[in-house]
């Protein structure tokens, strides 16, 4: 099937020579391209960016939906609804915590492993994200390196 236009992008003929671009400017539109094509890719996984987010934090261990909340940054009534939607898909499991009956528990499942083994395959991987990048684990630790230094609130 063939893939949709990035909708960030400016037609080649309007784009000019991207080059003389601004550093921020390559980087927005960057940022913004990929996202898009991320979205179409974990789509068709049967995921949201909340949920590849929610799967990465259980991949450890399994946590309390609370928790998972907390380290997602949502509301509790957002992550219901986000593990709603991955228990559907049979991504994640819930159950109640043996310790206190009020607490739920959310563990991954084998085809959740597997759905995040293929959205971690994928970013790294397919030409339409970042496989196009040279030396991915050093442009990972560029970005890592831009964020921690921006930090939060900055």
């Amino acid at each position: 099937m063939p893939r949709k236009p990035d909708p960030v992008v400016p037609a080649a003929a309007d784009a000019g020579d991207v080059s003389s671009w601004p550093t921020g400017r390559l980087l927005s539109v960057a940022a913004r391209v990929v996202e898009s094509r991320f979205d179409d890719v974990l789509d068709g996984l049967g995921l949201t960016h909340a949920g590849l987010i929610v799967l990465h934090h259980l991949d450890a261990e399994p946590r309390s939906q609370r928790q998972l909340a907390v380290l997602c940054r949502v509301t509790d009534q957002t992550m219901s609804r986000t593990i709603e939607r991955l228990q559907r898909n049979g991504f994640v499991a819930r159950e109640n915590d043996v310790a206190d009956r009020r607490r739920t528990i959310v563990r991954l499942t084998a085809a959740g492993r597997r759905v995040l083994a293929s959205a971690r395959r994928e970013e790294r991987e397919s030409e339409l994200l970042l496989g196009v990048v040279d030396d991915y684990d050093d442009f990972r630790a560029q970005l890592l390196k831009l964020v921690r230094h921006a930090g939060p609130g900055r």
